[in-house]
């Protein structure tokens, strides 16, 4: 099950760290596939990933060979100005770093806590800001030539066809008054592209930066051949436009493609600036960086709560929707956890800081799902290669297209020319270099706003196409915990006072069924007291002495050996039991009084759980160590197909695998620690209930909540995010089949159709829009509830 979203990662060594890489003018989707071929073939590095919605990598490399430093000179020379960190690497995703900084966790050191929070924060912010700084430039760019167009194309033959002078200004020729205009069109607006082609070159790549650099390059040059050189038409507005169009178009690829990861990085804002912190019985406010761990927090009606802790008075609820989805505010009490980011509602109280900076729980899912997008699902490998080799398609296209016309058509060389640059242009494969990274970053953004959280693109992809989902019973379909589920009476008997008598006689008890008598009677407000007298049956229950009465509590076997008929109760302890419940006769005083039953009761979503799961088609397995009876009770309840009990922890991964071995794709549901070789060995292993545990380091999805019911709506997600891959792949492909010919100029005998070079950046353009805006459909995406 163990994935890797990089066939590099087998070769890992354990020795290897990680670096984090933030490249600073990286424009083109298409590009970032060239850079990580280059990194995986520098000295010492074993893997790379890297996210194309934030442009920053994520580097394996082996500290004898090479280090941060030398990276960045590597990336330098390769024309890449870059930030390069060295991380602590991550265990639960191979390659990227590591969630949170455990090892300063419970220092209680303040110093620390500055330094993680300022990585959590600060450090997501600067990528962010590469990104918004790279949009900006990009813009300003287009802004620029824009206005140097304008008059361009007022003054141009092209103006003159519809009513403008077409004659330029000042007596200059057309030439010359294009070459003005257009070269600082070309070269400086144009410099992403002409920058990104010879950094290509260098590589020894090519990509869609050398098809749009060939295709203004190509225009613009021929342009002033014909102004300096010989006699001939020029057209600067085609170089100009083409330069102008497609700056238009990579800005709003840019801006979607870098808003797809914004959300996520969004969630770190919720932390407040400061928080108020007790020391020595003073309360003062002071900056967040300065909060260690172990500080006493006060927490005020309307509050965000600053960092992770445990309650220690007060009381109060908070809404934690913005971390676990869930709408209804959850209680806090003393001995409570709260978690940062969320907000306090009406109560007041005080809290101890548990976990501060990175550590937190909104830094590690922020970071968990940063890791995320950075990975590359197996169908991004596939178009990485497709897009390689379209670059190839696209030039022998030109080609072809100039060859064509120049040689066979008699349409002149302007003409040749203006039919190659087209076909160049069009058959950029940036839609295809953005179609899964895209939909990959919004379904892992989204998911992680529902409180499910993807540790890469191969479990995603992965989720989508499971069959059969294995719960372990305890803890995930039920509350993990025994409580009172029944209290029958006898004759003579009434329900309170029965469960008096039960609930104190059990009370000194450590037993988990006595524990849960007792807890189930304070809860409904009765008092237990301390017997006077307790003693235990060994193998058949308790006796003890309550308000001088003799009380018995335990089996028929129990009440058999002090000579009490239980005869008009065995029916209903048959039926409790065949529910998976465990039933106690309880006598008072020689005489049956009655029966209580407990249960590890079965949580409220498990029902939902399963039914959405029917509904998506998936086979459901229980799978527990419990006896057989118990878990076909439970399982019936729930319409679960398939039991699996009396199974041994050590053994549950063996009856995964054969599973697996009956051609079923299986998902592994449990608590991450217990059923950890049964989550290693599943295709998908989920680990439920992490709460603000969320590194668990064996499975590949985590469920924020504690709420099987997720288990669905992170495989409908799943396979909603495949759909829109597919969709993507396919509209990219279809569009370079048709757009192709038709730049060629194959309609040009029949209709009299050539479209011209910045008429086919325009559309290369849309075709990337279209594709990123197919992904964020995503964030529309309403789960199915079980019937």
């Amino acid at each position: 099950m163990k994935h890797t979203d990089s066939h590099n990662d087998a070769t890992v060594p354990a020795s290897s760290a990680v670096a984090e890489v933030s490249l600073k003018s990286a424009y083109g989707g298409s590009e970032y596939a060239d850079v990580e071929r280059s990194l995986l073939g520098l000295p010492g590095v074993a893997a790379a990933h890297l996210d194309r919605t934030r442009g920053v990598a994520h580097v394996t490399y082996d500290p004898s060979v090479t280090a941060p430093e030398r990276l960045e000179v590597q990336f330098q020379r390769c024309g890449y100005p870059c930030n390069c960190q060295r991380r602590p690497g991550s265990m639960a995703q191979p390659g990227h770093p590591q969630v949170g900084t455990s090892e300063h966790a419970g220092m209680g050191h303040a110093g620390t806590a500055h330094a993680d929070m300022e990585h959590a924060a600060a450090g997501h912010a600067e990528h962010a800001g590469h990104g918004a700084a790279m949009v900006a430039d990009m813009l300003r760019r287009f802004i620029v030539s824009a206005l140097l167009l304008l008059p361009l194309v007022i003054f141009s033959p092209l103006g003159a066809t519809i009513g403008l002078p077409g004659v330029p200004p000042f007596g200059l020729s057309m030439g010359l008054f294009g070459f003005l205009l257009a070269t600082p069109v070309v070269w400086w607006c144009g410099w992403p592209f002409i920058s990104g082609a010879w950094r290509a070159l260098r590589l020894g790549q090519v990509n869609m930066m050398t098809l749009i650099a060939l295709g203004i390059l190509v225009s613009y040059l021929y342009s002033v051949a014909a102004t300096f050189l010989f006699m001939g038409e020029v057209f600067y507005d085609a170089a100009a436009m083409l330069t102008s169009f497609s700056l238009a178009g990579h800005w709003m690829e840019m801006r979607s493609r870098f808003a797809t990861g914004r959300a996520v990085e969004a969630l770190l804002k919720l932390a407040p600036a400061t928080a108020r912190v007790k020391r020595g019985g003073v309360e003062a406010e002071v900056p967040l960086d300065q909060v260690a761990v172990g500080d006493e927090i006060v927490v005020r009606p309307g509050d965000r709560v600053p960092v992770d802790g445990m309650v220690v008075s007060g009381s109060s609820h908070v809404d934690e929707s913005m971390i676990t989805g869930e709408p209804i505010p959850a209680a806090k009490t003393e001995g409570k956890q709260v978690i940062g980011g969320t907000v306090n509602q009406t109560g007041a109280f005080n809290f101890t800081a548990t976990a501060v900076g990175a550590d937190t729980a909104l830094s590690r899912i922020v970071q968990m799902v940063q890791n995320a997008q950075a990975s590359k699902a197996p169908a991004q490998r596939l178009a990485d290669r497709a897009g390689k080799y379209l670059v190839f398609v696209a030039l022998g296209s030109g080609v072809v297209a100039f060859v064509a016309w120049y040689v066979f058509g008699g349409e002149g060389l302007l003409f040749a020319l203006t039919a190659a640059v087209s076909t160049i242009v069009i058959a950029c494969p940036d839609a295809l270099a953005l179609a899964t990274p895209t939909a990959i970053t919004v379904g892992v953004g989204k998911g992680a706003r529902e409180g499910v959280l993807f540790k890469n693109a191969t479990a995603l992809e992965e989720t989508a196409g499971i069959d059969t989902v294995i719960f372990d019973k305890t803890g995930t379909l039920t509350q993990g915990k025994p409580a009172l589920t029944d209290v029958i009476t006898a004759d003579g008997f009434i329900e309170a006072e029965l469960l008096r008598l039960a609930a104190s006689a059990d009370r000194p008890s450590q037993h988990p069924l006595a524990e849960a008598i007792v807890a189930g009677a304070a809860g409904r407000g009765i008092e237990v007291r301390a017997p006077e007298k307790f003693d235990s049956v060994p193998g058949h229950g308790i006796e003890a002495r309550v308000d001088g009465r003799r009380v018995l509590i335990g089996s028929r076997r129990l009440m058999e050996r002090e000579g009490i008929n239980t005869g008009g109760l065995e029916g209903q302890v048959q039926a409790l039991a065949s529910d998976g419940k465990t039933a106690m006769y309880v006598a008072v005083d020689k005489r049956m009084a009655g029966v209580v039953a407990v249960a590890d009761p079965i949580r409220d979503s498990a029902r939902e759980a399963v039914r959405a799961l029917h509904g998506l088609g998936i086979q459901t397995v229980m799978l527990t160590g419990d006896n057989r009876r118990t878990a076909e009770a439970v399982a019936r309840q729930l319409g679960i197909d398939e039991v699996i009990a009396e199974v041994l922890p050590a053994d549950k991964a063996r009856k995964v695998a054969e599973l697996q071995g009956a051609g079923r794709k299986v998902a592994m549901v449990g608590d991450g620690v217990n059923d950890a070789p049964a989550l290693a060995q599943a295709m998908v292993g989920i680990a439920i209930g992490a709460g603000t545990d969320v590194a668990v380091e064996t499975a590949d999805v985590v469920l924020v909540k504690n709420d099987p019911a997720d288990v669905s709506r992170s495989i409908q997600l799943a396979r909603k995010v495949r759909g829109k891959i597919k969709q993507n792949l396919f509209w990219a492909a279809i569009y370079n089949l048709i757009a192709i010919p038709i730049a060629g100029g194959v309609l040009y005998p029949s209709l009299g159709v050539l479209l011209r070079p910045e008429w086919a950046a325009l559309v290369m353009s849309a075709s990337t829009m279209t594709v990123t805006a197919n992904a964020l459909l995503l964030n529309r995406v309403r789960f199915q509830r079980g019937r």
